[in-house]
């Protein structure tokens, strides 16, 4: 079973546009899509500081032993290893999860990853969460 996923209503909004803009559907946005429709969508400000959205700056595992720090961004926003696309399977498994969840999610080989929340660093709604 999948873990829980929030997501905001920008990011929804964004993000179905942004698949809805695409010619054919690949296997990553029809992953990108399931959890979407999947999703718990909250304003903005209502979503917790530790959930993943996009432009957070996240700590996460790959497996046993691999961890990364990475910002999620929009596919013409990857700039260097810093960042991780939403449409890459590592990048679309991470949106909506929580620090501590993890999610079994296929690679582009096709076997299985688990992906691991550790910890998210920066999260671009928590400014706006001050300002409520």
């Amino acid at each position: 079973m999948k873990p829980d996923i929030i997501v905001t209503t920008s990011d929804f909004d964004r993000l179905e546009a942004l698949i809805d803009s695409m010619p054919p559907i690949s296997a990553t946005t029809t992953e990108l899509l399931e959890e979407l429709k999947r999703a718990e969508v909250v304003e903005p400000h209502e979503i917790p500081r530790s959930v993943v959205t996009m432009h957070s700056t996240v700590r996460f595992t790959i497996g046993e032993n691999e961890e990364f720090c990475r910002t999620l961004v929009y596919p013409r926003e990857v700039r260097d290893a810093s960042t991780i696309s939403v449409l890459s399977p590592v990048g679309s498994a991470l949106l909506g999860l929580s620090a501590g969840s993890s999610i079994e999610w296929p690679s582009p080989t096709g076997e299985s990853l688990v992906i691991r929340i550790l910890e998210v660093l920066q999260q671009p709604e928590s400014r706006i969460k001050a300002e409520h």
